[in-house]
């Protein structure tokens, strides 16, 4: 069984920001969760090189182009290891064998008739890289995902990609393949781009004014517009056009954000029908973050979150855990330091953190360093023990990125019911009676079994912290396939250093 993973490829104009990192560990998340299904996971993440934008950024440096990308390709690649992103593939689309397969690509499309060339005159907006039509732009004349960068009005020859041939035939993909876009919001609004004729794609610029780029195998006087040579890293990833990547490209899942939607829904499905290829499985399309109160994130506001000042203040899995809990695939959600810092004191801390430490530290000092075994058990006892099951099935289950946060919400919510069940039972007092001190040895062996079941499934989401835990309770290896099983601590047995696993954080 396998299962291929892809996040978009991220400009490197600019250092890694939060839109990346969020898309990036959600990507992470699924293959873990995945792999603990036992499926074979290829997950690619990394960098687009190409187009005007990083040639002018480079520029500005004054760096050799060579140079620049070599910088940023790094950075990006530290910010992703420092994230616990598990990637199998970072894409450099500087790579010369991505180059000969997007040069082949465009040769094979272009032997068939379908791309011509011609004179355009038309509206640029050079944030998105792209002709915008009128109906693209807002009532002042500029492109909403770049309102403080001004459009250009542009007149040059260039070759275009023939897109109204395969409208129709996309559709029916589309209404053939139910889950082909997901959430609906957003399969409604591809269906919505495609209701009326399209226009030829523009696939190429002029190297007078980009050269960053792979050369047009049919005119080297002009380089690939970058979307199609960005667009092909999910194929040659997997070795196209040689043979063996079939069976990965088959079970293909493209993570992107809502911005990102129409080149992914119209312009790559239709280039792969040109090029006589299969469709990918399947588009999973997430919203964006918002600043604290709604407000879009803008640098000259300072409500931008920086993932690596996360990292450095809170730690790694405070923001995993933030992104997967508060992320909603199709409307906005708000993200601030602060807001990170709540959920982590609040949450990771108090409910998770504070609960482990407390029984943990507890059975050590009680039961001369172990885990004590258990007696009888009681309703209170089966219940919660019932409750945690229940909560952490469904990271035993295929996880689509839609379930991210509900998956995330059942556990804290079991975990406030775990603290409710310590408090309630009270092993201090029971430990003081010599006739209660069975019945307390069994209240902490419960607890600590229950944190080792939660600790199983956060692995998926948190997995440094998740794995810390495991060795302080001294936990079996854990299974694969997973699911959740009661009773795999055994009793009398050591437990080692108990450490504070959420520092809190002022």
């Amino acid at each position: 069984m396998k299962s291929y993973i892809t996040t978009p490829i991220y400009y490197v104009n600019g250092s890694p920001h939060i839109g990346h990192a969020f898309t990036s560990v959600m990507a992470d998340i699924l293959k873990r969760n995945r792999v603990a299904l036992g499926y074979e996971l290829m997950l690619s993440t990394g960098v687009d090189e190409h187009g005007q934008k990083n040639q002018e950024a480079a520029a500005e440096l004054d760096m050799s182009v060579t140079d620049y990308l070599e910088m940023r390709g790094k950075e990006f690649r530290d910010v992703f290891d420092r994230l616990g992103v598990a990637y199998d593939y970072f894409v450099r689309t500087s790579r010369e064998g991505h180059k000969t397969a997007v040069a082949g690509m465009e040769q094979a499309i272009f032997d068939k008739g379908l791309i011509v060339k011609k004179q355009y005159t038309g509206t640029y907006c050079k944030g998105c890289e792209e002709f915008k039509k009128e109906s693209d732009l807002t009532e002042d004349g500029q492109c909403p995902l770049h309102p403080t960068m001004k459009v250009e009005q542009t007149d040059e020859t260039n070759y275009f990609l023939k897109m109204e041939p395969y409208r129709e035939r996309l559709l029916q993909h589309i209404a053939d393949n139910p889950d082909f876009v997901q959430p609906e919001a957003f399969r409604n609004e591809l269906k919505q781009m495609l209701s009326e004729p399209l226009e030829d794609l523009c696939i190429s610029r002029p190297k007078a004014r980009v050269t960053l780029g792979v050369d047009l195998p049919f005119d080297p006087d002009f380089v690939t517009y970058v979307w199609f040579d960005a667009l092909a890293n999910y194929l040659t990833n997997i070795g196209w056009p040689e043979e063996g990547y079939e069976d990965w490209w088959a079970e293909c899942e493209h993570l992107i954000g809502k911005d990102i939607l129409k080149p992914h829904g119209v312009y790559w499905p239709i280039m792969l029908m040109a090029a006589g290829l299969p469709l990918p499985k399947k588009l999973s399309v997430h919203s964006h973050w918002v600043g604290a109160g709604g407000v879009k994130m803008s640098k000259s506001i300072g409500n931008v979150v920086d993932p690596i000042e996360v990292i450095d203040k809170l730690g790694v899995d405070a923001l995993r855990w933030y992104l997967a809990r508060h992320m909603r695939a199709d409307s906005d959600s708000q993200i601030s330091v602060d807001l990170i810092t709540q959920t982590y004191n609040s949450e990771l801390g108090n409910k998770v953190g504070n609960l482990l430490s407390r029984a943990a530290k507890f059975s050590k000092a009680r039961f001369d360093g172990k885990l004590p075994a258990p007696g009888p058990l009681n309703a209170q006892d089966e219940a919660i023990r019932k409750s945690v099951v229940e909560a952490t099935t469904g990271m035993s289950a295929w996880m689509n990125l839609a379930d991210i946060p509900a998956r995330a919400q059942a556990i804290i919510t079991v975990a406030d019911e775990m603290n409710n069940y310590f408090a309630e039972q009270a092993p201090w007092d029971l430990i003081k009676n010599e006739d209660t001190r069975e019945r307390c040895q069994t209240v902490i062996y419960v607890t600590l079994d229950c944190l080792r079941i939660v600790m199983e499934a956060l692995q998926q989401i948190i997995p440094g912290s998740a794995g810390k835990a495991l060795e302080m309770l001294n936990a079996p290896e854990v299974a694969c396939p997973w699911k959740p099983e009661l009773d795999k601590l055994q009793g009398n047995s050591d437990l080692n250093e108990i450490e504070t696993l959420f520092p809190r954080v002022q």
